[in-house]
């Protein structure tokens, strides 16, 4: 299925036909002052260490590297690694940082016959969706991966936020006054990504009229192994490439790894790989002012252009870089 159309802004009237959840009370307003506790943290998506042969090394390069940096936190967007024994190797590579380190359910966790839940306790992580607090923020870690009723026979990769989800998360926005970050593997401003994006996106815009303030105010995403930013009612939409590759899809093959190799991992041959690994460090400043600086590489073998693809054939173009961005917070609503 191609990415080609994207839900643009919703009105608020059409909350209550998509059941968004009411929030019970309203937070008191910030501070007139419209500042932000400067943090720091390391992020990155779709390693995919059951699909390929190189992820041990791409992981050990961001982790030497967010030691150096010492950021806040670190944080990976899912499609990491299935939760089984033989995949204990690559968390004893993310177990080196020196700092918290959280995890972000995807779809591919549940390859194997595993559920979210595994994933979640092979992570040790509280559940498939929580939340924390760290240097004045409040963070939400959301799970994409909830079955969606009306699909009969069920999907194999469900997207999709379910109604028990949806109200635990109207409660916790409901019981922060902090400034909100929230990270989900499906993202929230691309129609083939959470199928209802529009009804999370209006709750996010709920909380924020009724705090009469930006309460939340990013949402950092993965799936798509592509590169893109959006503002969509004041909350900025951020896509983070995958550290490895790109997925061209079945129509366009190339082998530029020895034969041994495309062997043991037959998908291979769909992926335009990244010749370095990506990933990304964004800095919040004091005046809102945030910073993602992303890492640039190139395609390894023949670009997916090359191949025929066209360049436009999933929404955006395949691109092996997460470009430098620069984003301006606020805590004021427009």
């Amino acid at each position: 299925m191609k990415r080609r159309h994207f839900l643009r802004n919703t009105s608020l009237s059409l909350a209550a036909g998509l059941g968004t959840p009411l929030l019970t009370s309203a937070m008191p307003p910030l501070p007139g002052k419209d500042t932000f506790t400067p943090i720091r943290f390391g992020i990155i998506s779709d390693l995919h260490q059951d699909f390929t042969h190189d992820a041990p090394a791409r992981l050990e390069a961001f982790i030497s590297d967010m030691q150096q940096l010492k950021p806040d936190m670190i944080i990976q967007l899912g499609d990491f690694c299935q939760p089984k024994q033989e995949n204990k190797a690559i968390m004893d590579i993310w177990d080196r940082f020196n700092g918290p380190a959280y995890h972000v359910v995807g779809n591919h966790e549940t390859d194997g016959g595993f559920t979210p839940a595994d994933a979640a306790k092979y992570w040790k992580i509280p559940n498939t969706y929580y939340s924390f607090d760290l240097k004045g923020y409040h963070f939400i870690v959301l799970d994409g991966n909830d079955t969606n009723p009306a699909h009969q026979p069920k999907w194999k990769y469900e997207r999709f936020i379910g109604e028990e989800q949806l109200q635990w998360l109207a409660k916790d926005l409901d019981s922060t006054s902090l400034p909100v970050i929230v990270f989900c593997h499906q993202g929230f401003d691309n129609d083939n990504a959470v199928e209802n994006a529009a009804q999370v996106r209006l709750l996010f815009e709920h909380v924020n009229k009724k705090a009469g303030f930006r309460k939340v105010q990013m949402a950092f995403s993965g799936h798509f192994h592509q590169d893109y930013y959006n503002c969509i009612n004041d909350v900025h939409h951020v896509q983070i490439n995958s550290a490895t590759y790109f997925w061209r899809g079945t129509r366009y093959m190339d082998e530029p790894f020895d034969a041994a190799i495309h062997k043991q991992y037959p998908l291979m041959k769909y992926m335009s790989f990244y010749r370095d690994p990506l990933w990304a460090l964004v800095e919040i400043h004091a005046d809102g002012t945030t910073k993602i600086t992303g890492r640039s590489s190139s395609f390894i073998g023949k670009t997916p252009t090359a191949l025929g693809m066209p360049e436009n054939d999933w929404t955006y173009p395949a691109v092996p870089y997460i470009s430098n961005r620069t984003i301006k917070l606020s805590k004021r609503s427009s």
